[in-house]
C-alpha cells in the first residue's frame, strides 16, 4: 500500500461555468455511468453490426491508421505510437521504454536514467488496468515479478503536472492537417477535507468514492485513511483517473485552441500514417494546455473511447446520441480510407487481437 492520499493536488480546474470546484458541488454521476458496463456495450455493438452491413466490413475503422496493430481497434502495442515520434518533439512526451521478460526491469530502468517515482503499465493496455506508480526498487521488483511472463510492460517518467485530459484527433484522409475535435478532462477520485472527518470517512460519504472504498483500501496506507484532511484540502485517492475507479470527466471542447491544435497535430503527424485517436495529457494549468504545453503519456487509436460524453451534464439520450455520432463518423472517415486503398484487417486478426488482450488484462498487477 502507498501514501498517495498525503498527495494532494492543491489545484482544482474550473467548471464549465467558469466557477471553481467547492467541497459539496461536486457533479453527480453521469446516467451513462450507473449503467453496467455489459449493457451499455449493446447498444454500441449493435449500431457498430449495423455500420459494418452498410459499408460492408466489421473492421473498416482499422484502416485509418494503417501503421498501428489493427489500426489502435484493440490490442495494440501502446509503445508503438510513441516510438516513431522523432526527437523534435520529444518534449512533449513522458519518456517511456519497453521491458520484455528477457529484461532486467532494474537495467532498464537505471540505463534509461528514470528516477522514482515513475510510472509502470502494460504495453497492450485497457482502461488503466495494470498502471502503477513505482516509488522503489523493491516495488518494481514486485511488480516485474507479478506481471505475465508473455507480455511486456513500460516504464515511464512519471509526469508531475497535476492535471489530466484526453484530446480527440481526426484527420481526414488525404488531407495535410488534422485538428483536436473534443477536449475531455479527466478528474481523478478524490475527496475533500472538511477539517474534521478522516479520509477514509470521507470516501465513505462520497458518491462517487463509496462504491469504490474497498478498492482505495487496497492502494492507500492506515495511516493516509486515518489522516484528518484539512478544510479545502483535495486528496488524491489513485494515480489512475479512469471512471473505472471513480473519476470523472469534463468536456471542456469549447476550451480548444489554434495553438493546442497546432501542438497535437505536429505529433500526431509525427506519428506518421495516423488519422484518428486520442492523445491523453498532463498539464498545469488549462491555460497552459490551451498555449499547447503538456506532456503526452498516452496514445491510442481508432477504439478511443468517445469520453466527452461521460461528462455528468448529459443526459442518457444526449450520451449515446453522440457515442452513435462518433461511430457514424468513425466509419465514414474509415470508408473513405479505404477507397484509397487501405485494406482493413480481417475480422480473425482483430478477434485474436481482442483475446489475447483480455487474457493478459485478467492477469496484470492491480493498479494504484
Amino acid at each position: 500500500m502507498t501514501d498517495l492520499a498525503v498527495e494532494h493536488t492543491g489545484k482544482d480546474l474550473t467548471n464549465s461555468d467558469g466557477r471553481s470546484s467547492a467541497r459539496g458541488t461536486e457533479p453527480p454521476m453521469a446516467p451513462i455511468e450507473r449503467l453496467p458496463k455489459w449493457l451499455l456495450c449493446v447498444p454500441l455493438v449493435a449500431q457498430w453490426l449495423w455500420l459494418a452491413l452498410i459499408h460492408r466490413s466489421t473492421t473498416l475503422p482499422s484502416v485509418l491508421n494503417p501503421g498501428i496493430e489493427t489500426g489502435g481497434l484493440v490490442g495494440e502495442s501502446k509503445f508503438s505510437y510513441l516510438s516513431p515520434i522523432g526527437s523534435r518533439f520529444r518534449e512533449w512526451v513522458a519518456e517511456t521504454y519497453p521491458v520484455t521478460s528477457d529484461d532486467d526491469a532494474h537495467e532498464v530502468r537505471r540505463r534509461s536514467g528514470l528516477a522514482y517515482p515513475l510510472i509502470a503499465k502494460p504495453d497492450i493496455g485497457w482502461c488503466g488496468y495494470g498502471v502503477r506508480r513505482i516509488e522503489s526498487d523493491d516495488e518494481l521488483a514486485a511488480y516485474a515479478d507479478a506481471f505475465p511472463r508473455d507480455g511486456v510492460f513500460l516504464l515511464q517518467r512519471f509526469a508531475h503536472e497535476p492535471c489530466e485530459a484526453g484530446i480527440l484527433y481526426v484527420r481526414e484522409p488525404g488531407a495535410a492537417h488534422g485538428c483536436a475535435t473534443a477536449l475531455t478532462v479527466r478528474h481523478a477520485p478524490h475527496v475533500v477535507g472538511d477539517g474534521a472527518s478522516t479520509v477514509e470517512q470521507l470516501i465513505a460519504h462520497g458518491e462517487r468514492t463509496q462504491s469504490n472504498a474497498a478498492r482505495y483500501r487496497t492502494i492507500l496506507s492506515d495511516d493516509a485513511l486515518a489522516r484528518v484532511a484539512a478544510f479545502g484540502e483535495r486528496v488524491a485517492l489513485t494515480t489512475v483517473a479512469s471512471v473505472r475507479v471513480g473519476g470523472r470527466y469534463e468536456d471542456l471542447t469549447r476550451l480548444i485552441t489554434p495553438e493546442l491544435d497546432t501542438a497535437v497535430d505536429a505529433i500526431a503527424r509525427a506519428i506518421g500514417d495516423f488519422h484518428y485517436g486520442r492523445f491523453d495529457v498532463k498539464f498545469e494549468t488549462m491555460s497552459d494546455l490551451q498555449e499547447g504545453r503538456f506532456t503526452v503519456i498516452e496514445i491510442n487509436g481508432a477504439g478511443s473511447e468517445a469520453i466527452q460524453f461521460w461528462d455528468p451534464r448529459l443526459s442518457m439520450v444526449d450520451a449515446f446520441a453522440g457515442v452513435f455520432a462518433k461511430q457514424r463518423s468513425l466509419f465514414a472517415l474509415a470508408d473513405t480510407m479505404r477507397r484509397r486503398g487501405v485494406k482493413p484487417v480481417g475480422w480473425r486478426k482483430l478477434a485474436a487481437a481482442h483475446l489475447r488482450q483480455q487474457r493478459l488484462v485478467r492477469r496484470y498487477p492491480d493498479s494504484n
